[in-house]
């Protein structure tokens, strides 16, 4: 097994189970413990999982509520969120999925002509009749969550299907290199439908989730087109994402 199938199997063990013994690691991922040992210090150094005395447990910092992630490292977002902008264009389709990311592309959207935007978000679609009252915006309705303000579930899912979008612009709590784009939300698969109603998918996210394992794979690599981060991508990750054929955009 490689090390980032053990770390991901380690990481869904914590997910489903809380506090893990050590022990029960190594027995899950038949390695040694100096292995496991090993792969907990890596992820406790990505802030993924917290070790404590012969366990270890996730760390869920980033499935917080959308109105406290809006004000955590703004000037990037908004900066990921300006260069995203210029990808859209007068007279396009476009999904903004629910997230802080997403949210700051809005403001850039006052120019846009006739575009037309899908969105999950209730804070998105407020946010974007303010800015561009000619937009068409369309909401995908569904059970709302809470926590994001944001809608989700079956009915949700069957709406996006009826529609196809030019670009999907979407966020989350991590990006593995080798699997994709994840997250801590259990809620993800309303962003799988957007996903496959979309011609182009494009990430925006800050370079800090590069590398960061979270239980669910919400976009396989292989389904992204575009990521645009910011300039604290390593030479070593930014050479993983474009050969894995990823358009890659690094802001200034």
């Amino acid at each position: 097994m490689s090390k980032q199938s053990r770390q991901r199997q380690i990481i869904e063990q914590l997910a489903c189970n809380g506090k893990t013994r050590v022990d029960d690691l190594v027995c899950l991922c038949k390695a040694a413990p100096a292995t496991i040992r090993s792969d907990l210090r890596e992820l406790e150094k990505q802030g993924v999982i917290a070790r404590c005395y012969g366990s270890a447990e996730l760390i869920n910092n980033d499935d917080r509520p959308l109105d406290e992630k809006q004000y955590l490292n703004t000037v990037t977002k908004n900066t990921i969120a300006k260069t995203a902008a210029q990808f859209i264009e007068d007279g396009d389709s476009i999904i903004l999925d629910c997230g802080s990311t997403t949210l700051c592309i809005v403001p850039y959207l006052s120019e846009i002509r006739q575009l037309t935007l899908m969105t999950n978000s209730i804070y998105i679609a407020e946010a974007i009749s303010e800015v561009n009252e000619e937009c068409n915006v369309i909401m995908s309705g569904g059970t709302c969550r809470k926590k994001s303000a944001s809608f989700h579930g079956t009915l949700a899912e069957e709406n996006i299907r009826k529609f196809t979008f030019d670009k999907l612009f979407i966020g989350a709590d991590g990006f593995d290199l080798e699997f994709g784009l994840t997250t801590y939300n259990e809620a993800y698969h309303v962003s799988q439908v957007m996903c496959h109603s979309a011609d182009k998918v494009c990430v925006v996210i800050d370079s800090s989730k590069l590398g960061r394992k979270t239980p669910n794979v919400v976009i396989p690599k292989e389904g992204i087109h575009m990521l645009i981060t910011d300039s604290g991508i390593t030479k070593e990750q930014a050479s993983i994402i474009t050969k894995s054929g990823i358009e890659l955009v690094i802001t200034q």
